[in-house]
């Protein structure tokens, strides 16, 4: 339920951005995306630290072990572009529309945010990582082989 946070409040963010640049006064939904990004990143910092604790209860070398490495490879990824782009709109202030280049950085880090509940979903609905019972883990949780000698 904890990526419920981030995710609104980025989508948000991405949302007051191109308002921003919709509206004759712009300074208040600049600032307002720049105070979103900031709740989404704390949000996620929160996520974070639960979701690793489901990733300490999966055996490695499981498929279900690499989607979650990647998962949260991405999730970092964007968490930190988010906290650059606050640190970057904090610097230059909120007086007008969004920029260009933070307008992308908002986008591109939400994009990337799909790919990566994808596979959070791919965890909890075909692996049922902390949501389903051991049989229905079985698939996601068995070792595969890898090397030359793979059938």
């Amino acid at each position: 339920m904890l990526v419920t946070v981030p995710i609104g409040a980025w989508v948000a963010a991405l949302v007051f951005d191109i308002a921003s640049h919709l509206v004759d006064d712009p300074a208040f939904l600049a600032r307002g995306a720049m105070w979103l990004i900031a709740v989404g990143v704390l949000g996620a910092l929160a996520a974070a630290l639960v979701g690793f604790l489901d990733l300490l209860t999966i055996p490695r070398g499981t498929p279900a072990m690499r989607t979650a490495l990647v998962h949260m490879s991405l999730n970092l990824l964007v968490t930190c572009a988010y906290a650059a782009g606050f640190f970057w709109r904090h610097a230059d202030g909120t007086t007008g529309s969004v920029g260009a280049g933070k307008l992308a950085l908002s986008a591109v880090s939400l994009a990337v945010l799909g790919v990566s509940g994808y596979l959070g979903g791919k965890l909890a609905y075909r692996y049922g990582v902390r949501v389903a019972d051991e049989a229905t883990r079985a698939e996601g949780y068995t070792r595969t082989r890898t090397g030359p000698d793979r059938a």
